[in-house]
């Protein structure tokens, strides 16, 4: 932090991911398709209500195969992070670092999460869970009782909408960075504006 930077332009620098370092290819590539898969699952699974029963199957199938694909994705954030020489260092900065690790941390977690409750909602159902009609994924276990599926179907909405929040929150972050602090927060993570370290 230089001489001249306040406090808050420097948390929120960190909050955001602002570490004074690019991030490369594949970690840009891997965020916006995860922002993309995240985006369309949840407009699916708050839409379906609205159409008739044919359409709500197809966009609840076409749910769980992005669902899959989500889930897929995460796994690879997660490996290509901790490959040596991936990682992105955080500045010193204090609890500021620790919040900031947190958050990311907390959406790591959160998407674990949701992916596991859904498998484990399906398969609660008696069903496999179908990649766009390709294979299915059958579980470890049939059919469950009602309150049981209705649980776990509670805590992948909730999981959903904790996501959605806290990367709208990020979102918000980034375009503050962007305009307000007018530093490199959002164009690094834009593959044509990255910038050589």
């Amino acid at each position: 932090m230089t001489k001249h930077e306040s406090a808050f332009a420097s948390g929120t620098r960190i909050a955001a991911g602002d570490d004074g370092t690019n991030y490369d290819g594949v970690a840009i590539a891997l965020h916006w398709t995860t922002a993309v898969l995240v985006v369309a699952n949840f407009a699916l699974a708050e839409l379906w209500d609205y159409f008739a029963k044919p359409t709500q199957e197809t966009m609840q199938s076409l749910h769980v195969s992005l669902g899959v694909l989500l889930a897929a994705v995460v796994v690879a954030r997660l490996v290509w992070r901790w490959i040596p020489g991936h990682q992105v260092s955080s500045l010193e900065v204090g609890w500021v670092r620790f919040a900031s690790k947190g958050v990311h941390y907390l959406l790591y977690l959160l998407l674990v999460a949701q992916a596991g409750f859904g498998f484990a909602f399906r398969w609660a159902q008696g069903h496999p869970v179908e990649f766009f009609g390709l294979f299915g994924i059958p579980g470890p276990f049939g059919a469950v009782d009602r309150p049981t599926r209705h649980l776990l179907h509670t805590l992948h909405e909730y999981a959903g909408w904790a996501i959605v929040i806290l990367a709208a929150l990020h979102a918000a972050a980034a375009l503050f960075h962007h305009y307000a602090l007018k530093d490199r927060v959002l164009e690094r993570m834009l593959p044509h504006r990255r910038r050589a370290i």
